[in-house]
């Protein structure tokens, strides 16, 4: 159930049209509308701070600041409480926001709203992590000023924001004034009826104590129940006389010092204002006194450095980022997506061990701050090749919870070992949704995996004795608990009641995910007690020891691995997602076809989802991306192709997923599709929930795209192995790769890829499965690795072929082209023959809502099924001349040849006139069985058509193959897990797994091998 992603035209891209910076992202226009997302676009962060990218002097409900470690815990109210159920939820609280600056011409308040927006832009500078912005506004009195502000959050200093403010006079002559505040009135948003944005918060921060001062104002804020305490402060320098020092007050809701001055036109006013952060651990008394010592100490050195020298450092850190990253691409639009989806993650992630990458990062309230699963598995992957810093501080932040990990593990009956929460904070889980919450139990996989992925690309052989291996372990421990060798399939290891990625399928046996990552986990966890015992025991004898490690539980983990119950479906051939899933009907098109592009989460009762063969997102196609290196090309296209049927995409983790398989397995336009889907998430809204945050793993997800997807980096055997094919929208693009001591430059263009070491003395990788070597500053030149051909393997024998009927065996287009235009014309409707090549495969309904897309007025419901009837008596009118002479040529030869094989045959037609013209034909003889739009309650793409075929013909749809003309067709029958004839032109029909000019060419003998 592939849905096409319809972005809001934003304003950027309207701009990038004309002229596109790949270093800085721009936006103009002065719209409140879109503020709250521009907020979060232009937010700024350290790991430890984020402020969002408001106006100084325009107060905004949506604007704020926030510290990773500060966040309050509420008690989780159940009317029915059942044992284990977590009972509290983390919430990360917007702190006190220093970055208001009110103005003041005289005695009239300066408001914004009130005045006239004469130009306004906003900016992000990439290389320098600096928010500027402009803005031209005349008073209703008719004085013109001209705003400049600029800002930065230090990156090597965790507290610290800086601003520079600048008013200019046009017009304007007499006094003004700056009031610099420091803000405690914004409280956390409220949930509603959306999961995803905020809690119902109880607690939060309050204002304890504060001060202003004439060089130095703060205030003290402590929340109630985890017990937080933080302080802010504000001190600032003034860059010439033309301002004074005035006044300072505090207030029920925050501190504030006021500059006044002079302006004349012509002449400036400059406030630069250094804000700072100390803060508590949870439940620390720390004296106040303490964190405004703190918070002076920081403000005063970064006066004394000024500014620029602040922005200047913040630009060399960011150089060495960009150094690793080494992105570029022909697109300028696309490289500066990139870029900034890049530079938003490497902000927001953790960088001391304390914590981790939220989903919304730093920038907004949505999901709590809370940290998921997707940190180790969309944001890992992509840090530890460009900062493997960030890389271990996030796994650290795991180990510092390990303890919480292991007090969930007892919560859910597990005397041993640790189960790390879903959702979280602290290390506790913050879920009150067990069965898509606390049941994910992929997440112990999903870091062991990503500790597997740092250790390999790093080296970091001490992370793993220190910290890696306990992690492993003890998570390990829980697979044993919760699995068992099952009897009833032969010894085969199963789990039972999980949830995997894919939350619209709860409480599950045996999903596909899960147990294809635990599998990786405990082979791991094996291989590294074995290692450690061979290398290091003493290391492994005090682990043991510490953990109480068993002689025994290390292989039963080898043994589990070894037997883990992974099966292939029968008929479909592909891996099933969990033992129900391939069972349950389809979700009905109305109800997948989302009003407003809301998620069905939001929209149907979760039961209703869970009865139902529907993915929220990847869930096996994932899987075949992180542990699939053991799956052959073929299995994981057939796997992609089906999956891809029965995908909403409600989730922005999933465009990224299916765009990395996609190009793996030769659907090259489609991965390039999706990872625009994941490009653009945030920058065209894309979910409509930007205003809340940005989505940090989507922004991950289009690195991966970019360098798993197009350049085929993969890890094989401990080494970094690429396979790169180039996009054919694009005629270059580089990256980076950080691979232990040595920096990779991967560069593709239609010469082929070169691959230089940029630095370090040596590096060893393989190149489309061939070793190679390079050596300190040389390069190598490649072939690129075309779009694998990863055709499907008919199964022996093969039982049955299904064809299409029109443009396969008559042309009746020519036909319904004709009915169409002539129902147009009665109605006054524009038909051509655009118009007519997107009705190819279309049913009757779908076809008359693409002929009024130019109608000059809506037509209701009943209407349109008169219409559709009218047009339809056109259609008839004209079969009714139809005979065997408008057979396609060689089509009664192509249908007789598989007959004559011991075949059995059957037509899936889109037309609810496919009997009357097969016997007008003089051909429905030849057919076994006949699947028209009156059999089937879903079109093409969707395979329901195909898989009624194969049900109706006895046999399993991977015995059958399937005949088509149409893109939309040959989508059907791979969705059904058939092989695909195309019938046409190759450039039309780049899926199919065999292109044939004309029917006439069909030979059923020649598809032995496909």
């Amino acid at each position: 159930m592939q849905v096409a992603t319809q972005g809001k035209t934003s304003e950027l891209a309207a701009f990038n049209a004309l002229s596109v910076d790949p270093w800085r992202v721009v936006r103009r226009g002065n719209n409140p509308a879109d503020f709250a997302q521009e907020e979060s676009l232009f937010a700024l962060a350290n790991g430890a701070l984020g402020v969002r990218g408001g106006l100084e002097e325009y107060p905004s409900a949506t604007q704020g600041s926030f510290l990773a470690a500060a966040w309050e815990r509420s008690p989780i109210n159940y009317h029915e409480r059942f044992t284990g159920y977590a009972r509290t939820t983390d919430t990360r609280v917007p702190v006190a926001d220093a970055t208001g600056i009110r103005l003041q011409l005289g005695n009239a308040p300066v408001r914004l709203s009130e005045g006239e927006w004469l130009g306004f832009e906003r900016m992000l500078d990439l290389r320098s992590g600096c928010y500027r912005r402009e803005l031209s506004w005349r008073a209703p009195t008719g004085a013109t000023l001209e705003i400049t502000a600029q800002r930065i959050v230090a990156l090597d200093e965790p507290g610290l924001l800086a601003i520079r403010y600048q008013v200019t006079s046009v017009d304007y002559t007499g006094p003004i004034s700056l009031e610099s505040t420091i803000n405690t009135a914004h409280g956390a948003a409220r949930q509603g009826d959306d999961p995803r944005i905020g809690a119902h918060l109880h607690g939060g921060l309050q204002m304890i104590d504060a001060q202003a001062g004439d060089a130095l104002s703060w205030v003290s804020q402590q929340t109630a129940n985890s017990r937080i305490r933080l302080v802010c402060g504000q001190q600032h320098q003034l860059q010439n006389d033309s301002l004074r020092f005035h006044d300072a007050s505090s207030a029920p809701d925050g501190v504030s010092q006021v500059f006044a001055g002079m302006l004349t036109p012509g002449e400036s006013v400059t406030l630069e204002k250094y804000v700072a952060y100390a803060w508590s651990s949870p439940g620390d008394d720390e004296p106040n006194l303490t964190l405004v010592g703190q918070v002076e100490q920081t403000l005063q050195a970064s006066v004394a450095i000024g500014y620029s020298a602040l922005l200047a450092r913040q630009i060399h850190t960011l150089e060495q980022f960009w150094r690793e990253t080494d992105l570029a691409v022909s697109d300028a639009e696309i490289e500066q997506a990139l870029r900034f989806n890049m530079f938003h993650l490497f902000q927001s992630s953790g960088r001391d061990g304390t914590s981790s990458t939220a989903a919304k990062g730093l920038t907004g309230e949505g999901y709590e701050g809370h940290y998921f699963w997707d940190a180790e598995a969309f944001m890992l992957p992509a840090l530890v090749s460009t900062a493997p810093q960030l890389a271990r501080s996030m796994l650290a932040y795991r180990y510092q919870t390990l303890d919480r990990a292991r007090l969930h593990a007892r919560e859910l009956d597990h005397p041993r070992g640790a189960l790390y929460a879903w959702r979280t904070i602290s290390g506790d889980e913050c879920s009150s949704y067990f069965p898509g919450g606390s049941a994910q139990y992929h997440i112990n996989a999903d870091i062991a995996w990503a500790i597997r992925l740092y250790i390999d690309a790093t080296g970091d052989n001490a992370f793993l004795l220190s910290q890696g291996a306990e992690m492993l372990f003890e998570t390990a421990r829980i697979w044993l608990a919760i699995g068992h060798f099952s009897a009833r399939q032969d010894g085969a290891f199963c789990i039972h009641e999980v949830t995997g990625p894919d939350e619209y399928s709860a409480l599950v046996d045996n999903n596909h995910y899960t147990n294809r990552l635990a599998q990786r986990h405990l082979h791991d966890a094996a291989a590294v007690a074995a290692q450690m015992a061979a290398a290091h025991p003493d290391d492994y004898a005090a682990l043991a020891a510490r953990i109480d490690l068993q002689a025994n539980e290390v292989a039963q983990w080898q043994r589990a691995a070894d037997a883990m119950y992974l099966p292939v479906d029968a008929k479909l051939n592909i891996f099933p997602q969990d033992d129900g899933f391939l069972d349950k009907p389809r979700m009905p098109a109305e109800l997948a076809d989302a009003p407003n592009d809301q998620p069905l989460l939001l929209r149907l009762h979760p039961l209703s989802i869970y009865r139902r063969q529907v993915c929220k997102q990847a869930d096996t196609v994932l899987a075949l991306m992180l542990a699939g290196e053991h799956v052959d090309a073929h299995a994981k296209r057939r796997n992609f192709d089906y999956y891809e049927g029965v995908t909403v995409h409600d989730s922005t983790l999933s465009a990224s997923t299916f765009a990395v398989i996609a190009a793996e397995v030769g659907h090259a336009a489609k991965a390039y599709q999706y990872f625009l889907d994941t490009l653009r998430v945030d920058l065209d809204d894309l979910h409509g929930n930007a205003a809340h945050g940005i989505h940090m793993a989507a922004m991950a997800g289009s690195w991966l795209a970019l360098v798993w997807g197009f350049g085929g980096f993969r890890v094989r055997n401990g080494q970094p192995s690429l396979a790169p094919q180039l996009p054919e929208a694009w005629t270059s693009y580089r990256f980076g790769l950080r691979w232990r001591d040595a920096h990779l430059r991967v560069d593709v263009n239609h010469d082929g890829v070169l691959y230089t070491l940029t630095d370090g003395n040596a590096l060893t990788f393989l190149h489309a499965g061939v070793a190679q070597q390079l050596q300190a500053g040389q390069s190598l030149r490649l072939p690129c690795v075309d779009a694998p051909a990863a055709r499907y393997t008919l199964p022996r024998p093969l039982k049955a072929v299904i064809f299409d009927l029109d443009g396969v065996i008559a042309d009746t287009a020519v036909v319904h082209h004709a009915a169409w235009k002539q129902l147009a014309d009665e109605i006054g409707v524009d038909f051509d023959d655009t118009v007519g090549e997107r009705l190819k495969g279309v049913d009757r309904l779908a076809s008359l809502d693409i002929v009024l897309e130019r109608a000059t007025r809506q037509y209701t419901p009943e209407e349109k099924l008169a219409l559709a009837a009218r047009k339809n008596d056109y259609y008839r009118e004209q079969v009714q001349h139809f005979g065997p002479q408008h057979l396609l040529p060689g089509a009664r030869a192509a249908i007789e040849s598989v007959k004559k094989a011991g075949l059995k045959t059957a037509l899936a037609s889109a037309s609810k006139n496919a009997p009357l013209l097969l016997e007008r034909l003089g051909i429905a003889e030849l057919f076994d069985y006949v699947v028209d739009a009156n059999r089937i309650s879903r079109s093409k793409p969707d395979p329901e058509i195909f898989l009624t075929a194969a049900s109706a013909l006895g046999v399993s749809p991977g015995e059958c193959l399937g005949v088509e003309d149409a893109a939309a067709g040959i989508a059907s029958i791979h969705a059904a897990g058939m092989a695909a004839v195309g019938i046409g032109q190759a450039h039309a029909l780049p899926d199919a797994d065999v292109v044939l000019p004309d029917v006439a060419a069909f030979d059923i003998g020649s598809f032995a091998e496909i």
